[in-house]
């Protein structure tokens, strides 16, 4: 079992983002937590949970529902919208929306590092929903490889719109109006006791979610 300390509740919240910190600014507001009371931290997406495991993190921001045994995650608080990622010369980059039929034509990314693969499934699916199969062709191990590697080919990525807020000028980050949209929770480690402001701002978070306990 892991163990540790337990910190001082009046500490900053130590939190953990995958790639844009927008969401985690979104779900601090709605639990009235100003941002000088947290440390926002983007995580490894090559290996998501390590940070969370080993006591450097209180708490993270996931999508998709991670369903690891040593993890809990709180009640889903949003969800965000789909999109492609693609080189401003790409064939879809003029398009307002596309559909993911459409996208399964060009090579996308395998999953980075450690990643768990039946995640990336939900990220990026086998098949489309009329059974097109995507061919995960790429491998990198973080969102500038990924970026670079669009910007070079035609390789596109599926994942979340808030990626547009890392984009460079030469990447379009074009929405998918075909899949669902992303479940968007948090989650901390089962075996770490959470400082009291952290379990505070967990329980605020879900109260202030205008999502249905059950999602």
């Amino acid at each position: 079992m892991h163990e540790t300390t337990a910190r001082p509740a009046d500490n900053p919240i130590r939190f953990g983002y995958p790639s844009s910190p927008r969401t985690a600014q979104e779900i601090l507001a709605s639990a009235n937590v100003s941002e000088d009371r947290a440390v926002l931290t983007p995580y490894d997406l090559a290996d998501p949970f390590s940070a969370l495991r080993r006591g450097e993190l209180d708490v993270i921001v996931v999508k998709f529902g991670p369903q690891e045994p040593d993890l809990v995650t709180s009640k889903v608080l949003q969800f965000e919208s789909r999109a492609v990622i693609v080189s401003a010369e790409h064939p879809l980059a003029d398009h307002d929306t596309v559909s993911v039929e459409d996208v399964a034509a060009y090579d996308a990314f395998e999953r980075p590092g450690d990643f768990p693969e039946y995640l990336w499934d939900e990220i990026v699916p086998r098949r489309t929903p009329q059974g097109r199969p995507i061919h995960r062709r790429h491998r990198v191990n973080g969102i500038p490889e990924m970026m670079a590697v669009v910007m070079r080919s035609d390789g596109v990525h599926l994942s979340v719109a808030s990626l547009a807020d890392l984009a460079p000028p030469a990447i379009k980050v074009v929405p998918i109006h075909d899949l669902p949209p992303a479940p968007v929770c948090l989650a901390w480690h089962r075996h770490t006791e959470l400082p009291g402001n952290v379990a505070r701002f967990i329980a605020a978070a879900e109260a202030a979610s205008p999502v249905p306990a059950d999602g």
